[in-house]
């Protein structure tokens, strides 16, 4: 009996090979907010990188008898009451919200996710200590967290950078620690155990790589909401010291002009809500590529 020839020419097609990150990009890229919020990133991380380029005239260089000056040519923002160039400290600014966010991402985001690897993978009193002290942490608010940690250790970038780092690292923790929980039970992760791994290799082999992909969303997102508590931080006095500009402080040094000269508290405060934005709707974007089961519209 011959075979049916239907079957087999369905039989001899093959679907073909999907590229993994062809597949990324094309959801990635899927929406044009997302598109627009990673142009307003790469546009920040050039300025910052290159602001000495891009300014037009010093940050700091104080010019007392041109306060106060209206956008013109030559000042494109106008100049504040010390006579500095707003746009050149606008695009100063930049360089320490980059780098506040970079820096406390970092910290935290190794704390946490160290203490929720070790958490879920040992179990037992290891697990009901460590995130018993980060429940500890996210019984505080965060924004109260910060403000007393940043007050204690005083203004300044290093000291912004960690307060900002220990109001996020219970949430690093638990997320991975909930990942670790579910992905050591895996069938490879058994294999490595029974063939003598041991714990740190599989935890560093298996276990992390496994259960990283949803903290790069939640990193993304939480660059925006650190580079907005750095501002918040500045604006109330308590983050970057003067005469460093920073979009928080600037704001505050402007809003007392804001019925003669709003720019000098609107362009900071712009910049402010772009950026934090943009790296909602990139880690939105990064979101959907990587679990397409969560993909959400706006």
């Amino acid at each position: 009996m011959s075979p049916d020839p239907a079957y087999v020419a369905g039989s001899a097609e093959v679907a073909p090979h999907v590229s993994e990150f062809r597949r990324f990009l094309r959801v990635f890229l899927s929406r044009k907010i997302v598109i627009f919020g990673l142009v307003v990133i790469v546009a920040l991380i050039i300025t910052a990188i290159f602001a000495p380029f891009i300014a037009p005239y010093d940050p700091y260089k104080q010019t007392l008898d041109r306060p106060l000056l209206q956008p013109d040519r030559e000042h494109l923002l106008g100049t504040d009451a010390l006579g500095r160039d707003t746009l050149s400290r606008v695009i100063f600014g930049s360089r320490v919200s980059l780098i506040v966010g970079i820096s406390a991402i970092i910290l935290a985001g190794t704390i946490g996710i160290m203490l929720g690897l070790i958490a879920g993978y040992f179990g037992g009193i290891t697990f009901a200590v460590i995130m018993r002290a980060m429940d500890t942490l996210m019984g505080i608010p965060n924004l109260v967290l910060v403000l007393v940690v940043a007050s204690v250790l005083g203004g300044g970038l290093k000291n912004v950078v960690i307060a900002l780092s220990v109001g996020s690292v219970a949430l690093y923790a638990r997320i991975m620690c909930g990942q670790v929980l579910a992905v050591k039970q895996n069938d490879y992760v058994l294999a490595s155990r029974s063939m003598g791994a041991s714990n740190p290799r599989i935890m560093l082999r298996h276990l992390l790589p496994n259960c990283f992909p949803p903290l790069i969303v939640v990193m993304t997102m939480q660059m925006g909401m650190m580079i907005l508590a750095e501002a918040g931080l500045s604006f109330l006095g308590i983050g970057i010291e003067p005469p460093i500009a920073a979009w928080g402080a600037m704001v505050t040094d402007g809003y007392r002009y804001l019925l003669t000269n709003p720019i000098l508290s609107f362009a900071p405060g712009l910049a402010v809500m772009l950026v934090v934005f943009a790296y909602n709707m990139v880690g939105d974007g990064l979101r959907d590529a990587i679990d397409p089961r969560l993909r959400g519209t706006l």
